[in-house]
């Protein structure tokens, strides 16, 4: 591991090589064996991150633990965001919806839950959001062309996506960076230009890296200010950026 974009002797603060690390020392300013049996599935950023001999690892690891990867959220007719949960204190949504009622509740109670609401009306003009249940909560989906309420487990796929997209961005405890994979995936294409408006609005607060093969939700998002855009193309079974020099990474030999 090291800082900026080429590695070099004077920017390096650990390396691996098969169980043996190695981390240049906080304190002493060089060079320590942190582990020499490390297992081969084992991580040198969970196993030697130390405020001593490994403090560059140590923060590390906590950045990333500020990371979140939206690509698994489940819509499927056993998807655990279509059953009731328990209501607790959840700032940040699990990655495969399992907590969407307390995250929900957690927004519209702590969070900018004026925001939250503004997200629903914008894709669903006149629908608004509530979280039933004391102890267990059920989401449920209001609009005023329906007789009645519906659940969360009798909306479609691309509704309830919406929802878990809306909940993880518009969490009350934003991350450093969150990746999306993506997120138009069962989406109707009426809701890509609000789940646009949506992203721009969370990218002031996170970095956002996304993966997207809509062509109407990446227009939507050339309106942020601080869009940076790589296409990539395929020619002859190769990927490649396209009008785009290559990254100037050096990787090192394994």
């Amino acid at each position: 591991m090291w800082t900026r974009e080429l590695l070099g002797h004077s920017n390096l603060f650990a390396q691996r090589c098969g169980p043996a690390v190695s981390a240049h020392g906080s304190n002493t300013g060089e060079w320590c064996d942190a582990m020499r049996n490390l297992l081969p599935f084992d991580s040198m950023v969970t196993h030697c991150a130390d405020p001593v001999d490994g403090l560059e690892l140590l923060l590390m690891r906590e950045r990333m633990r500020n990371w979140r990867f939206y690509d698994s959220l489940r819509t499927d007719a056993d998807a655990p965001a279509r059953r009731p949960h328990v209501l607790t204190y959840m700032p940040v949504p699990n990655s495969d919806g399992t907590d969407l009622a307390a995250a929900i509740a957690t927004i519209q109670a702590i969070g900018d839950g004026d925001a939250f609401a503004d997200a629903i009306d914008d894709a669903f003009p006149g629908a608004r959001i509530t979280v039933e249940g004391d102890d267990y909560g059920v989401v449920t989906m209001h609009e005023r062309s329906l007789l009645r309420p519906f659940a969360a487990k009798e909306l479609s796929d691309g509704t309830l996506r919406y929802l878990l997209l809306v909940t993880a961005l518009l969490s009350p405890r934003p991350p450093e960076i969150m990746i999306l994979n993506e997120p138009e995936a069962s989406l109707h294409p009426s809701l890509l230009d609000a789940l646009a408006r949506l992203l721009i609005a969370a990218s002031r607060r996170s970095q956002i890296v996304l993966v997207s093969h809509s062509d109407r939700l990446i227009a939507g998002l050339r309106a942020a200010p601080m869009l940076h855009e790589i296409a990539l193309i395929k020619a002859m079974g190769e990927t490649s950026i396209e009008d785009h020099d290559p990254p100037r990474w050096n990787w090192p030999k394994r």
